[in-house]
């Protein structure tokens, strides 16, 4: 078994479970150290991943917390789980860990790069385009899960928001995957969005055809002030967080060539706001 350090994606993905846990509570960071009898840093560095935190000590924090005993179970099964460097939860993406791990990597990053092959990053979504891509949900939980993407979009207007830069291809906007009047709508969100000062949306052309990293899927490119950069790897049954300095490198070479391949984010407007004259026209 790969040991735990810190800071690696599974000790994040843990001290955002905590910090949820400790919020949902409604205790502050000063009240549970007083709690657990140590120094507020302890909690602090606990929660944002950057010390080892063993199952003893998450058998503390939830049992102060008030935790149930189901949550408690399964938070304590996540601090024993080998924490390799390339770490992959299955279950479905964007629920549970996968989604409180994605919250805090954008809260803390300073940069954010998507690139987007296939759908229009999360972050850029409006509601109608998110419920049109989460088809694999319950009502309920399609419900929830639009709710938490809609908030998560809210980092990109914060004061100290990351820079987030979409690398979306082509095709993408062509060929959507909601209704034209829907559609129009994303689009013209899209248009919004890129006015603000760390936005960035630049469009890949599938003209001439020929192969280019974004056709190996979906990812999200991570940079932190004082962490090393990392990978996120949504797939169907599954997601991955990649820190190895090695395979970090290959995403970094990726997004480099295909920001070179993309249009211009001036001609990226240019073609989405062509986009919307020809659904209006074919409307008519």
């Amino acid at each position: 078994m790969t040991r735990s350090r810190p800071g690696n994606p599974k000790a994040r993905t843990l001290g955002a479970e905590l910090r949820k846990a400790r919020e949902e509570a409604g205790i502050g960071v000063r009240e549970l150290a007083r709690i657990l009898g140590c120094a507020h840093a302890w909690v602090t560095r606990s929660e944002a991943g950057t010390r080892v935190v063993t199952t003893e000590d998450v058998t503390a924090i939830a049992v102060a917390l008030g935790v149930p005993g189901a949550e408690r179970e399964r938070l304590v099964e996540l601090a024993r789980e080998d924490g390799g460097p390339d770490w992959l939860r299955t279950g479905i993406p964007g629920v549970h860990q996968d989604l409180a791990t994605l919250i805090q990597y954008e809260r803390t990053a300073s940069a954010i790069v998507e690139v987007a092959p296939l759908v229009i990053p999360g972050l850029l979504q409006t509601p109608d385009y998110t419920r049109a891509v989460l088809v694999d949900c319950s009502p309920s939980e399609l419900e929830t899960r639009a709710a938490m993407r809609a908030a998560r979009r809210d980092i990109l207007g914060k004061r100290k928001a990351p820079t987030f830069e979409a690398l979306i291809l082509e095709s993408v906007l062509t060929a959507p995957l909601i209704a034209a009047e829907a559609m129009v709508d994303q689009y013209r969100h899209l248009q919004k969005i890129a006015d603000l000062d760390n936005v960035t949306i630049r469009v890949i052309p599938t003209q001439p055809p020929r192969w280019m990293p974004a056709h190996s899927g979906q990812f999200m490119l991570f940079e932190f002030p004082k962490a090393p950069p990392l990978v996120h790897l949504e797939h169907l049954g599954f997601a991955a967080f990649l820190t190895s300095p090695g395979v970090v490198a290959t995403y970094v070479d990726a997004v480099s060539t295909l920001r070179d391949a993309s249009m211009s984010p001036e001609d990226s407007m240019e073609f989405i706001a062509a986009c919307i004259a020809r659904v209006e026209e074919n409307a008519q």
